[in-house]
């Protein structure tokens, strides 16, 4: 079967790559992806699947039927883009100002696609059925996978039980094509935004002693709040508390009002993530009123870390090693970049692993989410079979 699925995938590879271009030339953000839904859409059907379109607003979900009983495992590939600019030079960059596939959510869902079209080839050899997920908004709080997942995309339907367990691929510039990572157990932090607003009484700057100086309270909170994690996280909670932003609407002669603090809050433990909420506003505020002021927290909850099932993540090294060798398989580190993704595993077992697409030779070196980030289209010869590979061993081995 490994060969046959190697043939499969070379042979779509040309189609893979046009997907992927066709996808990245019209990026759409969360929730707006209805020219993308729609050709997903088509294309299973031109493979011979009948998909579920407007699922969870612009989402897509089908199945691909084997020919033996089974399970059901589930694929999932995230559809939406970022507000950003394009700035590779691709003959097929976005044709869209201000929008770009700069995290290879292009890649993702060209290569599910790619799955499912080895996976219908294989279907009389698939013991069971595999769930395909098109997730829309994975880079928007709260995330797609939270609406899917009301959506029933984790239910049994119909002739189909509920997932055993889930998979989900990622792109990885800082691994070069032709790799597969993975990492069992805690993978990818949480994602929180912190903003707290200082409020004090403004005024010229050559009185001091008549205001209440919000920035030289910023400055003392900021340095306060460093604590929540050098002194009050618990051993081997892996955290970080960055801010990233300051705003102070003064000038040299004037102290404002007020001033803002953006930052973000990191984790990958999920209890101790909320009880350091409550130190950064405790902090804050008795910080800010130790001088007079007053410190407002507000803490936007994002994505939960995500904990890959240490059986499904060894499933997937083992078949890794399979498709491209030993030597060709990274164990990761942690990762503190976030992912809706880990809505799934909350619930389902499952593991989230990483596709080489780096080529330092070929200048592909540019990290995600930047206006320069682009793949090494040869990983879409990879990537679409090692999922459809993944997807057939595990229901061989009951899903499990």
């Amino acid at each position: 079967m490994l060969d046959r699925i190697r043939a499969l995938a070379d042979d779509g590879f040309d189609e893979t790559v046009r997907l992927r271009r066709q996808i990245h030339r019209r990026p759409e953000l969360a929730y707006e992806e209805h020219e993308t839904a729609a050709l997903v859409a088509a294309t299973l059907r031109e493979i011979g699947i009948e998909p579920t379109t407007g699922v969870a607003q612009t989402g897509v979900v089908a199945h691909v039927e084997g020919g033996r009983p089974g399970p059901t495992v589930a694929l999932r590939a995230d559809i939406d883009a970022l507000p950003i600019q394009e700035a590779t030079g691709l003959d097929f960059a976005s044709e869209v100002d201000g929008r770009m596939h700069a995290c290879g959510h292009d890649a993702h869902t060209a290569s599910l696609l790619g799955a499912a079209r080895v996976l219908h080839a294989v279907r009389a050899d698939l013991a069971g059925a595999v769930r395909l997920i098109f997730q829309p908004s994975e880079e928007k709080i709260p995330g797609g996978a939270v609406a899917m997942i009301e959506a029933g995309v984790l239910d049994a339907t119909g002739d189909h039980p509920a997932p055993a367990q889930i998979f989900g691929q990622h792109v990885f510039p800082s691994l070069p094509a032709g790799m597969l990572g993975v990492r069992p157990g805690p993978f990818m932090a949480s994602a929180d935004e912190v903003y707290i607003t200082i409020r004090g009484r403004g005024g010229h700057a050559a009185a001091p002693h008549e205001l209440v100086d919000p920035v030289l309270v910023q400055a003392h909170v900021l340095t306060a709040l460093q604590s929540v994690v050098s002194r009050n996280r618990p051993p081997g909670v892996p955290s970080l508390l960055s801010f990233g932003r300051v705003e102070a609407d003064g000038a040299t002669n004037v102290v404002p009002d007020a001033v803002r603090l953006v930052g973000t809050f990191r984790s990958m433990g999920e209890a101790w993530r909320f009880e350091a909420h409550e130190h950064v506003r405790r902090i804050a505020a008795h910080t800010a009123e130790a001088f007079g002021a007053t410190a407002e927290t507000e803490i936007l909850v994002g994505y939960p870390a995500l904990v890959n099932d240490d059986a499904a993540a060894a499933a997937v090294r083992a078949a890794a090693v399979d498709y491209v060798g030993e030597a060709c398989v990274e164990d990761l580190p942690m990762w503190y970049a976030s992912e809706d993704f880990a809505s799934y595993t909350q619930r389902v077992p499952g593991a989230f692993y990483v596709l080489g697409v780096g080529n330092e030779a070929a200048g592909i070196t540019h990290g995600l989410h930047t206006p320069r980030m682009t793949v090494d289209e040869e990983a879409l010869r990879l990537g679409p079979g090692f999922m459809a590979y993944l997807a057939w061993r595990a229901l061989e081995s009951g899903g499990a």
